[in-house]
């Protein structure tokens, strides 16, 4: 797992420590659920960056973003940015499904998420990025050459 450079000031907490603290901050089932979204998604491939985005969320990216995970009062919400175009044969998405982009899994107490099927599609979300993801236009060149 890599860390984001862009999110870290001098003196600040990397990406990842404040996702930690934020894990620590929710001493309930949320805090637990968090974590253990976060260590399935980390599980998924090695590559993934750690952001910490918006004024307080944890955000998983490789080649693009892949997700945002936010603890809200009664639920933990993972949103794909581009889960309308995911495949999703294990059915995690539970919300946002008339959206036109992004989708939603949102985590009750007492959920169990299925962590073959999340890692199935945080795959499927790096795929996705790495489609949509311009060449670069000096090897292109040289290509060419």
């Amino acid at each position: 797992m890599k860390t984001s450079g862009a999110n870290k000031s001098e003196a600040g907490p990397s990406p990842s420590e404040r996702i930690d603290a934020r894990i620590r901050e929710l001493d309930d089932w949320r805090g637990k659920t968090l974590a253990s979204l976060r260590k399935t998604i980390l599980d998924a491939d090695p590559e993934i960056i750690e952001e910490w985005k918006w004024m307080g969320s944890p955000v998983w990216s490789r080649d693009g973003m892949i997700a945002v995970g936010n603890a809200h009062k009664d639920k933990v919400k993972l949103t794909f940015s581009h889960g309308a175009s995911l495949p999703d044969p294990d059915k995690l998405f539970n919300n946002g499904l008339n959206g036109k982009v992004w989708r939603a899994i949102d985590v009750s107490e007492g959920d169990e998420i299925d962590a073959d099927a999340l890692k199935a599609l945080v795959r499927a979300a790096i795929a996705y990025n790495r489609a949509k993801k311009k060449p670069d236009r000096a090897k292109s060149a040289k290509a060419k050459d």
